[in-house]
């Protein structure tokens, strides 16, 4: 009962963002490389597949941040250099103040892979955490 509960509950979550029940089982296996490749994908493509799990992440309060900027930073940056055509962001702290550049082409494509990491390893670690718990009997 109580793991047909969890079953629905699931379903019903991620139904709510927008992934079928299916889907959700493949979340754990996104190939980076080729969700958020530039010169396949496009810059475009690349944004919409970082912004489409970037939101998943959000929801599940498991977003990354690099280089002091998060995910949907990197997102907002890349969107707004799309818009004004520039060719370069810039990476600014948490005092947004500049601490360094990046092409606007790696930029979606960290945006993408960041977003893309972090629902993997999210649902990775619902099967997998135990693997890390010191009472498992493993000796590190």
């Amino acid at each position: 009962m109580k793991n047909t509960v969890l079953k629905i509950a699931t379903a019903t979550a991620l139904l709510t963002f927008g992934i079928s029940y299916s889907s959700a089982s493949d979340l754990a296996n996104l190939d980076v490389k080729k969700e958020c490749n530039v010169k396949v994908n496009g810059i475009e493509k690349v944004l919409e597949t970082a912004k489409k799990y970037n939101e998943i992440a959000i929801n599940n309060k498991v977003e990354f941040m690099r280089l002091g900027m998060k995910a949907s930073q990197y997102i907002e940056a890349v969107d707004g250099a799309l818009k004004s055509g520039a060719k370069n962001i810039d990476i600014v702290d948490d005092k947004k103040k500049k601490t360094g550049e990046l092409t606007v082409e790696y930029a979606a494509w960290r945006a993408c892979a960041f977003a893309i990491s972090a629902v993997t390893q999210h649902e990775q670690g619902k099967t997998g955490w135990k693997l890390a718990s010191p009472s498992d009997g493993y000796k590190y």
